[in-house]
């Protein structure tokens, strides 16, 4: 099939790379979002999707809006089979849905109706789920409501952040993208319906969503802390600055401290919670680069009884 391509962040590049050097099918073009400033310097930079077509020679198309004229005037002159996508990060219109022949498949990070929505590995880690998965559906008008194609299982792991889980994901999630793609040109995959029961929503997690709440039991904070890892990052506050905690893990056996409150020893810093203490590993101050806990907790010389959040 001749296929366009739409996708923006780095989790993109392994189905995109799957498809390229896919035998049986073309990548033709790849929509991605519009470069977008980043860095100290805030310089304008192309998506990693951009950056990846253009050095394998193919079109890349960056419309503002997805309904924008010229876009779907273009689309429709490549005149694709199938739109495959990846975390293209942009509502599709009907214009452009009615486009390719076999419509727009999407890859979507979860075991479908579970976690539909913009988070779902994030949300899939905070819920303490012990199996998520991919899954490769229909896009219509609904929220990651079409039938589905195929779907590929995943463990996820106790220590698990939600880049390590997504990185797996994106590779295992890439081969299933290019078996759909076979099993639509070859007509043996029919998408099947989802159903009605087990939806659960992934909404995007904000930086307000990310502030531990220290009376929360330590399997919270913990679930938390790694579902928040890279992005947006969980954080609290010491001496009234943000401070980042990069990781962490619930020690079982220390039941002293209350929630939020700060221990200290040469090797290891601990804070209590609303079950048993965690331990910080690796931390964030505001405005530093992150830093073992126990460096931290030496520099800012933590006193008896100082402890963490409001």
């Amino acid at each position: 099939m001749r296929l366009v391509f739409a996708g923006t962040p780095e989790v993109a590049l392994p189905a995109l790379d799957a498809l390229i050097a896919s035998e049986k099918h073309e990548v033709v073009a790849v929509v991605t979002r519009p470069d977008a400033p980043a860095g100290r310097g805030r310089r304008m930079v192309a998506s990693p999707v951009a950056e990846r077509a253009e050095e394998a020679g193919i079109e890349v198309l960056k419309p503002a809006r997805p309904r924008d004229p010229e876009f779907l005037a273009r689309l429709g002159e490549i005149a694709p089979d199938c739109c495959p996508v990846v975390a293209y990060g942009a509502l599709l219109p009907k214009a452009a849905l009615e486009i390719p022949a076999h419509g727009w498949v999407n890859l979507h990070f979860s075991l479908l109706p579970a976690w539909r929505g913009a988070a779902p590995v994030q949300h899939s880690v905070l819920a303490g789920d012990e199996m998520t998965g991919a899954s490769t559906f229909q896009i219509e008008e609904g929220l990651d409501s079409g039938p589905v194609f195929g779907v590929v299982t995943e463990e996820v792991r106790a220590t698990d952040t939600s880049g390590d889980l997504l990185t797996r994901l994106a590779f295992a999630g890439a081969g299933l993208l290019e078996a759909t793609m076979d099993g639509i040109e070859n007509g043996t995959l029919l998408p099947v319906p989802q159903p009605a029961e087990g939806i659960s929503l992934a909404p995007k997690i904000t930086v307000e969503d990310a502030e531990i709440d220290w009376t929360a039991p330590a399997l919270r904070v913990d679930r938390l802390v790694r579902a928040c890892t890279p992005a947006p990052g969980a954080w609290t506050t010491f001496r009234e600055e943000r401070l980042k905690v990069v990781s962490a893990r619930p020690v079982a056996g220390r039941t002293d401290l209350e929630p939020g409150r700060l221990a200290a020893t040469k090797k290891a810093v601990y804070v209590g919670t609303g079950s048993h203490a965690v331990e910080l590993t690796w931390v964030r101050p505001q405005g530093k680069k992150p830093m073992l806990a126990a460096d931290w907790a030496r520099g800012v010389r933590i006193a008896e009884g100082e402890r963490l959040g409001a």
